[in-house]
């Protein structure tokens, strides 16, 4: 016999402690915390007399080597630096979730990519907090005209759900203003964002649809939400930039299928959102080689290897304490290789105050930028400019030692496209780059000292 369900009702329970109360309560009569108690929705499930002992499972174990793979087809977005972040194409049936600041053009990248589906597939646009006459003048303006194109303004997400005939992509936009009438909570609040992501997850896996969802982020930059919101989704992309800049990055942090280290690039266009395949206009300046304190190093991101300039700035402090601080860097390995530059080269900080940029927005976190950063902080302290046709990465040591680091040979083919001259580089990544050595200049350092008097860094008296 089959179970019974009873009528969806609805608890109260507190995100501190996990106390549970039939209504709202401003303050939890358990932990003491105020506006903690949040609504999540209860089904009672009422099973027959009849059935003991163990539950009869559909699904059984299998052993590995007997399970089949499953093939995932992929289809082109028509933006070549969105399918790269997506690890190749669009996954059928999976659930991207497209988070950023407001007015940073999610809704027109996704605009675009949805007028290109919509070419050979049905896809629904559904617009939350836009009219329908909104969204046709942004196509309008981007040159998009499809007539399998369908846009819907509705909030219900039962309403949505019926609206469902025949589509293979949907666009949600946003998360945040959809609600289900199973919860009587306004649409945004924790537990709206929780359920309607589960639904249009079971929705995604049970019909084959691909849903693209919108969500806000909050003032620290992270989406706004529950955390389960990103546990549910196959994909979770971030855009990234300033409003008043024309360059984007999109940035994947979870990606079931790819890599989940690449970025794209794109330039904000008249017509747009526009791949950008050229960095060297994002993530080098002009003005490198002429002042002090830049350094080139090529970096490893997903598949791809770009080359990012490090600036580096030093004033003399006017406080007791010197202040270091740092964009697109970890600060801690800042305050790091600050250390060894002071003991195992004698390069002084203890009086300077020391600022830190990557070019162009972009996160260095891999270790390979240690000796970039480190070429970078001794040419601002020496006042001596480094090469323009130099580039440099390592990983630097506590002892001042220069580690080898992966993907070495990827790394010098990237500044031989750039048109780099030299690049200095661990002893121990000679190996795989003398393949190299007739087109680009290799210099192998074992120590950061090495570094400095090759590139003639020394520190003013």
């Amino acid at each position: 016999m089959p179970t019974k369900t009873k009528t969806p009702t609805t608890q109260y329970v507190c995100s501190e402690c996990g106390y549970t109360a039939p209504k709202w309560l401003g303050k939890c009569p358990d932990c003491g915390n105020f506006n903690t108690m949040q609504e999540e929705l209860v089904r009672t499930v009422e099973q027959t007399p009849t059935r003991t002992g163990v539950s009869q499972m559909k699904a059984k174990a299998q052993p590995i080597s007997k399970i089949g793979y499953e093939k995932f087809d992929r289809v082109k977005s028509g933006i070549e630096e969105f399918d790269t972040v997506l690890g190749g194409g669009i996954v059928r049936g999976s659930l991207v979730l497209l988070g950023g600041d407001p007015g940073i053009g999610k809704s027109t990248l996704l605009t675009q990519v949805s007028a290109h589906l919509a070419k050979t597939c049905k896809v629904l646009y559904v617009s939350a907090e836009e009219s329908c006459s909104q969204v046709k003048m942004r196509c309008e303006r981007l040159g998009l005209h499809s007539d399998d194109l369908y846009l819907l303004n509705e909030t219900c997400l039962e309403d949505i759900e019926t609206e469902l005939v025949d589509n293979q992509f949907v666009i949600i936009d946003s998360v945040q203003a959809i609600y289900t009438e199973t919860l009587s909570s306004s649409a945004g609040s924790v537990g709206q964002v929780r359920e309607c992501a589960s639904k249009l997850m079971r929705i995604a896996k049970s019909r084959n649809i691909t849903f693209f969802i919108i969500g806000h982020v909050t003032k620290e930059g992270s989406l706004a939400g529950p955390k389960v919101l990103e546990h549910i989704m196959d994909t979770v992309l971030y855009f990234e930039g300033q409003p008043e800049d024309n360059f984007r990055l999109l940035r994947a942090v979870k990606n079931r299928f790819g890599s989940a280290q690449e970025v794209g690039v794109f330039e904000m266009t008249d017509e747009g959102i526009q791949s950008v395949t050229d960095y060297s206009a994002l993530f080098l300046s002009d003005t490198r080689g002429i002042s002090a304190g830049s350094a080139v190093t090529p970096s490893e991101s997903g598949n791809r290897c770009m080359s990012v300039e490090i600036q580096t700035l030093i004033t003399k402090t006017a406080y007791g304490m010197p202040r270091r601080m740092s964009l697109g860097v970890d600060y801690n390995k800042l305050v790091v290789l600050i250390a060894v530059l002071e003991k195992r080269c004698g390069i002084p900080f203890f009086n300077a105050d020391v600022y830190v940029n990557a070019m162009g927005g972009i996160k260095l976190s891999e270790p390979s930028v240690d000796l970039a950063i480190c070429s970078a902080l001794a040419s601002a302290s020496s006042d001596v400019p480094i090469d323009k046709y130099t580039a440099i990465f390592g990983e630097v040591g506590l002892t001042g030692e220069i580690r080898p680091v992966s993907y070495a040979d990827k790394r010098v083919n990237e500044c031989i496209k750039t048109g780099f001259k030299r690049v200095i580089l661990p002893t121990k990544n000679m190996k795989t780059c003398k393949k190299y050595e007739d087109k680009i200049e290799l210099v192998p350092i074992q120590y950061v000292g090495q570094m400095v008097q090759i590139l003639g860094l020394k520190p003013r008296n």
